[in-house]
């Protein structure tokens, strides 16, 4: 039986000799930490954001452009280009396990989506310290054309002390 967020082509799935997702090590970790984030993200949910390869450090998502998507022009609205490139990055930066949030974020939109059009976000690690780090995201078509790059700097979420 194959996972459904793991693609068919993909020959680690399930192999934890190869790393997949039924590994124990960093990449079973990995995945596990995003599969924890996802089942919480509604946002990812609502926008029919499916996972398809996570790593440490690492994650590609796709997203399919809906009617309810498109703008004044007839073009993908950059707000969900964003939202795509925003929840791969945020997977990344959250695949080894800590819990980080954005604290910084731009986007180049480089060309338009039409609707239909199925998109692919890769998130790749930059630069990773114990309390920040730099990811890049590559939005392109399945095709492989790229339509917006996005660059994210995340932050180790504090958590409040308790204060009597």
């Amino acid at each position: 039986m194959n996972d459904a967020s793991v693609p068919p082509e993909d020959p680690a799935a399930g192999d934890p000799a190869a790393g997949g997702p039924a590994a124990g090590g960093p990449a079973g970790a990995a995945r596990r930490a995003v599969e924890a984030l996802y089942a919480d993200d509604r946002a990812a949910q609502a926008l029919g954001i499916e996972m398809l390869e996570v790593a440490p450090g690492h994650v590609r998502v796709a997203m399919t452009v809906r009617p309810d998507m498109l703008n004044g022009h007839g073009t993908c609205h950059g707000g969900f280009l964003f939202a795509l490139a925003d929840t791969a990055f945020a997977y990344a930066c959250n695949s080894h396990g800590q819990a980080m949030v954005a604290a910084g974020a731009s986007i180049e939109f480089l060309a338009p989506c039409a609707g239909g059009e199925r998109l692919i976000a890769t998130a790749s690690e930059t630069s990773r310290a114990a309390r920040h780090g730099i990811y890049d995201v590559a939005v392109a078509k399945d095709s492989g054309e790229l339509r917006a790059h996005f660059r994210g700097r995340c932050a180790r979420l504090r958590v409040p002390s308790a204060t009597p």
